[in-house]
C-alpha cells in the first residue's frame, strides 16, 4: 500500500507539473490569461473557516497569503487526485499504465470545479455566472485531459 500511495503522490505531482506547463503554454503562445491562484488561495482560507459559497470572492475578505496558498492548494489537490487515482487503479495499471482510465478520471475531476470551486467563487455551477462560460467549460477539459496525460506519462516514467 505506501508503494502505491508514494507512485500516487508521483503521479499527482507530475500531472499538476505537466497542467502548469501547458497553462504557460496557452499564455505564451496563444496570448491566454495566465491563471490567477490568489482567488483560490482566498476561497480555501475563508473554507477553513466554514465559508464555502461566495457571491464573489473578490469581495471577501482578503488573506495576506492568499497567492501562496492557491499555489500550495493547487499542487495538494492535483497530489491528492493521484494518490486516490493511484488507490483505485491499483498496482496492475501502476505496473502497465493506459491513457484512457487516466483520461475518465482526468474529466470526473472538472467536476469538483464545476460544482465546487467555481460556485465557491461566484462564478456559477460550471462557471455559469462567467462572461464566457462555455469557453471556460472547454478550457477545464482540456487542462484536465492534459492532467490526465501527466498522469499517464508519470506512470510510464515510474514504472
Amino acid at each position: 500500500m505506501f508503494d502505491i500511495l508514494l507512485r500516487g503522490l508521483a503521479i499527482g505531482a507530475g500531472a499538476t507539473i505537466l497542467m502548469d506547463l501547458w497553462a504557460i503554454v496557452l499564455t505564451k503562445v496563444f496570448g491566454q490569461t495566465a491563471p490567477n491562484w490568489a482567488p483560490v488561495g482566498r476561497w480555501f482560507w475563508h473554507l477553513g473557516r466554514g465559508k464555502v459559497f461566495h457571491d464573489s470572492i473578490a469581495d471577501a475578505e482578503p488573506y495576506a497569503n492568499e497567492f501562496a496558498l492557491g499555489w500550495i492548494s493547487h499542487y495538494a489537490v492535483g497530489i491528492l487526485y493521484g494518490v486516490i487515482f493511484a488507490i483505485i487503479m491499483g498496482q496492475g495499471w501502476l505496473a502497465a499504465p493506459t491513457f484512457l482510465p487516466a483520461w475518465i478520471f482526468g474529466i470526473v475531476t472538472v467536476g469538483a470545479g464545476w460544482f465546487l470551486l467555481q460556485p465557491g467563487l461566484g462564478i456559477g455551477w460550471a462557471a455559469s455566472k462567467h462572461p464566457t462560460p462555455n469557453k471556460v467549460r472547454c478550457f477545464n477539459l482540456l487542462a484536465h485531459t492534459v492532467f490526465a496525460l501527466g498522469l499517464y506519462g508519470t506512470a510510464l516514467i515510474i514504472r
